[in-house]
């Protein structure tokens, strides 16, 4: 609580009741005023021109907000407010003057613009509070300037973190939205705690954490950090978010250790020296522990901006100076050639299932039955490890293979190649081998319910009845289309695929049989955690599939859980507009089938062009003229493009 308001409060207190009444009064008074003094330096941004959509989403020519950081013409406001490319800015003034804007550069890590105007007398720069100030309980106002009226609209909550989206942002429960996006939050005082956009700690683009506004869950750029970059915006210079190149082990960041699974080809980090194995342990002086502590640390960074990093290696205390940069150059994952044997295998290494035809493990002269052993040296236990291995390299690349056949080990130099596109036409040989299992299964067969309590949504899966929790099955999720889900239906058509290719088909329906929502999207990670955590699945084999809007939301899912997801169905469904950066350890292929009049044609080719020049393999199935289910052959063979998403 600010010293004055402490007074009066105190001293309405000592005089006794009403006190209720007069504390609300109070509060207003000191809203309004929090209100007036910021009020001067919060303006009205109105675009016109430029996109009329992005993605789903529509843009208006509705006015916005921004916030003056420079009496001579400087206002930052949110990226969000400029995704649609807009032909003109005005920016009208508190005392009602209209003045055209240029856009002078982009925040592309905060989601933050800068832009400037010509002025005719000094505008009005609001204080900015010190971060250390900052307290969670404490209040926070949310201002914008997009309606009518001498003054701003204001929303009332408290700062309910600090430090969020990777210590990029102060998070509020005030109402945040697209009306005072660009805006300030402020305290009590009328001192700017922020400026309002939205954010995500997943998304990296414009449009990220949009879904969130009006939720009880906003953003806004912490002040500090939108002072420190307004000299190089000023400039103007566009910063990017610092890319380190690398991808961390374990799973949950909270808990997980800041140690290197592997460095991205080219990298900052391989040029650098740093290997896998080494175990950050600090960053620019600051001590990190754990991965989030990491990400943390190097948020704070731009492109072009130089890092010093210490790293623990075999006991042995490392440093290295890395200077991030903006982007990597697009990963294209290697390939030996085979498919690897599911279920216990007779002592360590990776059997081999399936060598595909002229193959480089084919020239190179594997065979079926053959026993990886090692990589480059390093013991290769499973075909996670041997994939692991597989992604510090790039196709090209030679590598030296230990493999046992017959009692002997080989030395094998293998040349690698490229993931292939094509799908195997042959039907495969058994993933087991041979080998015996129990016969008992640890887990309900056939169809069983996979409801998830906190979601009204019904959902279901299909267990072959092959199933035993040795060996790692597939997981198909089924999201069906506005026709609604026909559960009996679904597991006829996909019954002996699953049976033949060791995949389980997992099918939510949606809450509006006609329809997917956003909301909904939750439901689905949701519901493959928990599948995984009562069947034995394959991580290497985990696909998002759907026919048309059913597609869609397939992709929208998989843009939101990167890092479970090996591969995405889309039956005459939209293509994928934005793509993500291709990831050593994250595999991912496409299988797009789609017919000559279906409403999203004209969008695949151009679609699937994207794709492969980010190095994603897409297996492309054309259906003929008119938009359709896939035929028993058909599926087939994408039950054989799920089964080989394992390849190695």
């Amino acid at each position: 609580m600010r010293p004055t308001l402490f007074l009066f409060t105190a001293a309405l207190l000592a005089s006794g009741p009403p006190v209720a009444a007069d504390l609300t009064e109070l509060e207003e008074q000191a809203f309004r005023a929090a209100t007036a003094r910021v009020a001067p330096s919060v303006v009205r941004i109105e675009t016109l021109g430029g996109l009329e959509r992005v993605g789903r989403v529509l843009f208006g020519t509705g006015p916005t907000t921004g916030l003056v950081v420079g009496e001579d013409g400087y206002i930052v406001s949110s990226a969000f407010n400029f995704r649609h490319r807009p032909a003109s800015i005005l920016v009208r003034l508190p005392n009602g003057a209209r003045k055209p804007a240029r856009l002078v550069a982009t925040d592309h890590s905060r989601m933050l613009v800068l832009l400037k105007i010509e002025v005719d007398e000094p505008l009005a720069v609001p204080e900015f509070a010190p971060l250390e100030e900052l307290r969670v309980g404490q209040w926070a106002l949310a201002l914008g300037r997009a309606f009518e009226g001498d003054e701003p609209n204001v929303a009332i909550g408290i700062v309910s973190a600090r430090s969020r989206v990777w210590g990029k942002a102060v998070q509020t429960d005030a109402a945040v939205s697209p009306n005072n996006y660009g805006g300030p939050l402020i305290d009590i005082a009328g001192r700017v705690l922020g400026v309002v956009a939205p954010l995500s700690p997943q998304g990296t683009d414009e449009m990220a954490g949009y879904e969130w506004y009006d939720s009880g869950i906003g953003f806004a750029v912490h002040a500090d950090q939108v002072v420190r970059a307004l000299p190089r915006l000023m400039a103007g210079e566009d910063l990017h978010a610092g890319l380190l190149g690398v991808n961390l082990r374990g799973g949950n960041p909270a808990i997980s250790e800041a140690v290197l699974a592997n460095c991205h080809p080219n990298s900052p980090a391989q040029k650098a020296g740093l290997e896998a194995g080494d175990k950050i342990v600090e960053v620019d002086g600051r001590s990190v522990e754990r991965t989030a502590e990491l990400r943390e640390a190097l948020a704070q960074f731009y492109a072009g901006e130089t890092v010093r990093l210490a790293v623990v290696r075999n006991g042995e205390r490392l440093e290295h100076e890395v200077e991030l940069v903006a982007a990597l150059a697009p990963y294209e994952h290697p390939f030996l050639g085979f498919l690897p044997m599911r279920g216990p295998q007779p002592g360590e290494g990776v059997a081999v299932r399936y060598v595909y035809p002229e193959s480089p493990a084919a020239h190179a002269g594997i065979r079926r039955g053959d026993v990886v052993a090692a990589l480059a040296g390093k013991p290769v236990a499973a075909p996670d490890r041997l994939r692991e291995e597989l992604s510090q390299y790039e196709p090209n690349a030679e590598v030296e293979l230990a493999v046992l056949r017959d009692g002997e080990t080989l030395g094998i130099t293998v040349t690698l190649g490229r993931l292939p596109e094509e799908i195997p036409q042959e039907e495969l040989p058994s993933a087991l081998g041979g080998i015996d299992l129990p016969e008992e299964a640890a887990a309900p067969q056939g169809t069983v319910s996979a409801k998830v309590p906190e979601f009204p949504n019904d959902a279901w899966a299909y267990v072959p009845g092959s199933y035993r929790p040795d060996v790692p099955h597939g997981l198909v999720v089924w999201l069906h289309d506005p026709e609604g889900l026909q559960w009996d239906e679904l597991v006829a058509q996909w019954r002996s695929e699953c049976d033949r290719g060791q995949w389980i088909l997992l099918a939510p329906k949606s809450t509006d049989p006609r329809r997917w929502d956003r909301t909904e999207l939750p439901l689905v990670r949701r519901l493959i955690d928990q599948v995984s955590g009562e069947y034995a699945i394959d991580p290497a084999r985990i696909v998002l599939a759907g026919r048309g809007a059913g597609g869609a939301m397939a992709l929208l899912a998989a843009s939101q859980n990167r890092d479970a997801v090996r591969g995405i169905g889309l039956i005459d469904a939209p293509p994928p507009g934005r793509i993500a950066p291709n990831e050593p350890l994250q595999r991912l292929a496409f299988y797009v089938a789609h017919s000559e009049k279906s409403r999203h044609a004209a969008a695949v080719a151009p679609a699937v062009e994207r794709l492969r020049e980010a190095k994603y393999p897409v297996t492309l199935k054309h259906l003929g003229e008119a938009p359709r289910p896939l035929t028993p052959d058909e599926r087939a063979e994408f039950s054989r493009w799920v089964d080989a998403l394992d390849r190695l």
